[in-house]
């Protein structure tokens, strides 16, 4: 087996007297600066502390390089893909990740038990978590990542932002400051000017970040924004911004090394987010000039040398209109969206990452990085983008994906059956993909969104269908406000679905029928009767029925006549279509062959439960079958006037106890699943008459929460 040699020595130089004092302000103490031991240790078998997709990316590049992986898992992801992709795996803890992915000492004693040289904390978890790197380089085992000092001076917003000062970059007007009491964050938050960003000091993803658009909801916004950060850094210290409306969010990827090299390959564009979190990237950023391309990069570069960094980390800008750029923070851990930068550079920044934590140079210099082509990135997310981006749980009953090649990749960590957990992130996949400019890359993402077939809960591959199809995201006008600018033309009236495609849905129930019964080959003669199946075939007679669908909750009646070629007539109130095809297996997936009225096309047909979905160029269809009433019975039995869960997750808040009077709008619990937090209001004015959850624990999707009841007038 190969491995990679560790070679550390050296001197790194330090920072600078003003960035020691602030640490030494906020920490308590004088910075520990990056020691590098002497020796030689060579990188066999490293432990991906982490899950899902990342887990499984590393674990692809480790096999390439010859270097054993070693997965730690939950309970809940006891047969997920990256536990069975591993050479060896380790069960860490229930679900809750605090009790699990988070458990420093969990995971140290696993790496110690399979020998380990190296651990790989992947994104989120404990990636910038200060004290699992410093655990680390006690405990003797290779961190892949940078120093524990880096972390710690980049995580933290308000030391990230004395040292931009100092190395010449510009930075938003803001407070970092250590009062945080809520009236002199509010006092502050007031100097600056509304609308303010209020952000926690520690982690990124969009957690513990608000948006106060006046002093009366400040303080709501603040109380958020702690309770999420809290829970996602354990430590809820906030700063204020000045709220740059309608920027560009560009990023710089950066890599150093334990020689004092530091280099940048580009930058993404990770504008097109919601909840403050991305959608969609490309690289490198649209529009962008040359000359500003090579700035964001140096300043990239002097904030990555100001810390003495090493490794994979991401330099974060805010750009206005002009491209004037502002730091915004540094991710001192490889990104979500790094297979874009690869795509374009040409390289596995995964395997930078190891051999730079074994000691060796980086593998490329400035001058010998080149860009070529463009790229995106989609995420695919178990989400409803109707419902304001809710996260959801459940099955993948069907999941099919485009071919990967060269220029076309699918990042993920879920199979066909698998469960999305509601305990961990909703995202589903990556899909990544490359051309030689930015049009045709977009054409190829497109394309590529329409062979993303998923069936068994609620994904945004139709809105990211709608987002990528948008003139001005075609054009290359991006910015972080583009989904509420744009709110009515990505979120159209739902339209009735059309006659030829319902027509499409009835031939393949049709077909799929005429093949369960007349399967002759495992028939025998007392079980075959001419007069059992759907073909249409009988003596003398032209056959007809009726079929009931839903379009949503609006019933659709089909007048069906089976013709005597084999093909159908069918009417949909005055309109009549005539529709014949059949049924293709390809690739474990079944495809229909249609004409109606003389136009053919093909569509993937999957038919599960009481739903038929059609997947096509054209777009894709939900289309039920009506569900006798016995078995529709209603599930939310005295709720009315109450609010239901929108969500299986965790009551984190409760707000209110019986016998309250609130007001509509008010707020009655707060939620947590699927790492994101969702505030219960009232859904009118009223009295609370029972409260069925108590902090910390689960309520199930539509399970009711609260029961209100409106008070009679007083009588006079």
């Amino acid at each position: 087996m190969s491995a990679i040699v560790l070679v550390r020595g050296g001197k790194l130089p330090s920072v600078p007297a003003l960035l020691k004092q602030h640490r030494k302000c906020i920490w308590g103490h004088k910075s520990m600066s990056y020691a590098s031991a002497t020796g030689r240790r060579k990188i066999e078998k490293v432990l991906i502390a982490n899950r899902g997709e990342i887990a499984c990316r590393v674990m692809r590049t480790a096999k390439k390089m010859g270097v054993q992986s070693v997965a730690v898992y939950s309970d809940a992801d006891k047969h997920s893909m990256h536990t069975e992709m591993a050479d060896e795996a380790y069960l860490i803890g229930p679900a809750a990740s605090q009790q699990s992915y988070l458990a420093m000492d969990k995971i140290m004693d696993v790496a110690k038990k399979s020998a380990a040289q190296a651990i790989h904390p992947g994104y989120g978890f404990l990636s910038e978590n200060t004290e699992f790197a410093e655990m680390c380089k006690q405990e003797g085992i290779i961190f892949i990542g940078p120093p524990s000092s880096a972390i710690r001076d980049m995580g933290i917003k308000s030391t990230s932002k004395y040292i931009m000062s100092a190395a010449g970059v510009p930075v938003v007007e803001g407070y970092h400051g250590e009062d945080q009491s809520d009236q002199h964050l509010k006092d502050q938050a007031a100097r600056i000017g509304y609308p303010v960003m209020i952000k926690a000091v520690r982690g990124g993803g969009g957690k513990g970040m608000r948006i106060a658009a006046s002093e009366k909801e400040f303080l709501e916004q603040l109380e958020s924004a702690r309770r999420e950060a809290r829970k996602s850094f354990n430590d809820d210290a906030m700063l204020i911004e000045k709220f740059v409306e309608n920027p560009r969010h560009v990023e710089v990827q950066v890599f150093g090394d334990q020689h004092g090299n530091a280099v940048y390959l580009f930058e993404r564009d990770c504008s097109v987010q919601r909840r403050h979190q991305k959608i969609i990237e490309e690289a490198p950023g649209p529009g962008i000039s040359w000359e500003v391309r090579k700035q964001l990069g140096e300043a990239a570069v002097k904030a990555a040398k100001a810390v003495n960094y090493v490794g994979a980390g991401t330099v974060e800008f805010i750009m206005d209109a002009q491209q004037n750029f502002y730091f915004m923070e540094m991710n001192t851990r490889l990104q979500v969206e790094h297979p874009v930068t690869e795509m374009i550079t040409g390289t596995d920044l995964v395997e930078w990452q190891l051999r730079v934590a074994a000691g060796e140079k980086l593998p490329m210099m400035q001058d010998e990085i080149a860009l070529k082509g463009h790229a995106f990135e989609a995420r695919v997310y178990a989400e409803d983008p109707n419902n304001n981006f809710m996260p959801g749980a459940g099955p993948l009953l069907h999941l099919s994906t485009p071919p990967a090649d060269l220029f076309t990749r699918i990042e993920t960590g879920v199979r066909q059956g698998d469960e999305v957990s509601v305990h961990y992130d909703p995202m589903i996949a990556k899909l990544v993909v490359w051309a030689e400019d930015r049009h045709a890359a977009l054409m190829k993402l497109k394309y590529c969104l329409h062979q993303y077939n998923i069936v068994g809960l609620s994904t945004n591959i139709d809105f990211l269908l709608s987002l990528s199809s948008h003139p001005e995201f075609e054009s290359g006008n991006v910015h972080t406000n583009f989904i509420p600018q744009h709110y009515s033309e990505l979120f159209p009236p739902k339209m009735a679905i059309a006659s030829d495609v319902l027509c499409k849905a009835a031939l393949g129930l049709i077909l799929q029928e005429r093949g369960k019964t007349q399967d002759f080959k495992n028939m025998t003669k007392d079980q075959f009767s001419p007069f059992a199946t759907s073909s249409g075939r009988r003596l003398n007679i032209c056959f007809t029925r009726n079929m009931t669908l839903l379009d949503g909750e609006n019933k659709v009646e089909i007048g069906i006549n089976y013709n005597q070629d084999g093909s159908y007539t069918m009417q949909i109130q005055d309109e009549i279509m005539h529709i014949s095809g059949d049924l293709e297996k390809e690739d474990d997936s079944i495809y229909l062959n249609s004409s109606v009225n003389g136009k053919q096309s093909k569509s993937k047909l999957v038919i599960m439960g009481n739903s038929i979905h059609l997947f096509s160029m054209d777009g894709s269809a939900q289309i039920d079958l009506p569900v006798p009433k016995y078995l529709s019975e209603a599930t939310t039995t005295g709720t009315q006037g109450g609010a239901i869960a929108p969500m299986t997750g965790t009551i984190e808040k409760v707000f209110v106890k019986e016998g309250d009077r609130v007001q509509i709008g008010d707020p009655l619990m707060v939620m947590i699943a699927m790492k994101m937090e969702h505030t219960i209001r009232a859904p009118k004015a009223g009295l609370i008459k029972k409260v069925h959850f108590k902090e910390g624990f689960q309520a199930s999707r539509h399970a009711p929460l609260v029961e209100l009841v409106e008070e009679e007038p007083e009588s006079d």
